[in-house]
């Protein structure tokens, strides 16, 4: 499943999901399969783990949150999909708009302070 997440392969992980794999199953550093998507960059993995009830705000092992991953990636597409669908700028830590000042990232900031 997280190979599927890092992949993109929408279509085949909401089959699974569909199916009955959970939503928010999360690898040995809890990484859910939101965050992988979202780090790897795959927006319609994202909206689609998200339309299934994927926790928005969920923090893995280190504290970092699918909407901290989509800010380093600089996928405005991914964190349109995540504000959405109510993601916090300030969870996790750090937080996507820590992310966002520290690694001078204006696009994705001006994003996150728009939904504030």
């Amino acid at each position: 499943m997280f190979d599927l997440a890092r992949a993109g392969a929408t279509e085949e992980l909401a089959g699974y999901v569909d199916a009955g794999v959970p939503v928010n199953l999360t690898n040995d550093k809890g990484d859910s399969l939101l965050i992988l998507a979202a780090y790897h960059d795959h927006p319609a993995t994202v909206t689609a783990l998200l339309d299934r009830g994927a926790e928005a705000d969920r923090a893995n092992d280190r504290g970092q949150t699918a909407l901290a991953a989509a800010v380093f990636r600089q996928s405005p597409a991914s964190v349109g999909a995540l504000l959405s669908a109510g993601a916090s700028p300030g969870a996790g830590g750090p937080s996507a708009l820590d992310t966002a000042r520290f690694f001078d990232l204006p696009e994705m900031l001006r994003l996150l302070e728009a939904a504030r």
